[in-house]
């Protein structure tokens, strides 16, 4: 074989394998048209769909992400805001906190709780006076929700708090943080658990009574002579 014959193979074979820049280029090209469809989307009507729009941003570059994220929180939908809410968690941007402090006071219940919960997950801390604004939401829903939350996530200085709560109009709350204060505080707990015993509820005076008989490890009997009876 020829020099020149060579060096004719050598520019055909060229021209057919690609550049590392060429091959590179259609995904670039893929994901810019995913990212604008997704951007697109989050103007659309149906909230399904802006929703499917930020379960993708929530996987994106916080970069791109985060502008548009804070964008849709203005949404009229309270299920887009949550979910808008949610993805801002998982971007793990530290930017993103104080945007999830103002929907604490959003509206609408579920909005209020997923940023409550977002801020929690992050690891960020919250200032005492804004949980203490949660014992008067007019929702019972996002007070036992606000209980729960406390305990899972173990703030300090919430014992106030949960003691608050433990007395709140709503069954439900008052289960929550009685379990909250009993994870948090063992030892402060037992007394306002053994109030709890003159409870209404006959399901919650069974909760709190076999809840303190495993603390205890024996009867109750004597501790239950000392609560005033029942009427």
């Amino acid at each position: 074989m020829d020099e020149s014959s060579s060096s004719q193979d050598a520019e055909d074979i060229s021209r057919m394998v690609p550049s590392s820049s060429e091959t590179r280029t259609p995904e670039i090209s893929s994901l810019q048209t995913i990212l604008n469809q997704a951007k697109a989307d989050l103007k659309h009507p149906d909230p399904k769909v802006k929703i499917l729009a930020i379960q993708y941003l929530q996987k994106s570059d916080p970069s791109v992400a985060l502008s548009l994220l804070q964008e849709i929180l203005s949404d009229q939908d309270p299920e887009v805001r949550a979910r808008a809410l949610d993805a801002l968690r998982k971007l793990r941007n530290p930017i993103a906190c104080p945007l999830l402090k103002k929907y604490l006071k959003d509206k609408d219940p579920g909005v209020r709780v997923a940023a409550l919960r977002a801020i929690f997950q992050m690891g960020e801390k919250l200032d005492l006076n804004i949980l203490f604004q949660f014992l008067d939401d007019e929702s019972a829903w996002v007070r036992q929700k606000v209980a729960t939350l406390l305990g899972w996530s173990q703030v300090e200085g919430v014992l106030p708090i949960l003691m608050e709560m433990s007395k709140d109009q709503d069954l439900k709350v008052r289960k929550a943080a009685l379990f909250s204060l009993l994870t948090l505080y063992p030892e402060e707990s037992e007394g306002r658990l053994l109030e709890a015993l003159t409870e209404k509820d006959p399901d919650l005076r069974k909760w709190v009574k076999d809840t303190l008989g495993k603390i205890a490890g024996k009867p109750l009997k004597r501790r239950m002579a000392s609560l005033p009876k029942r009427s």
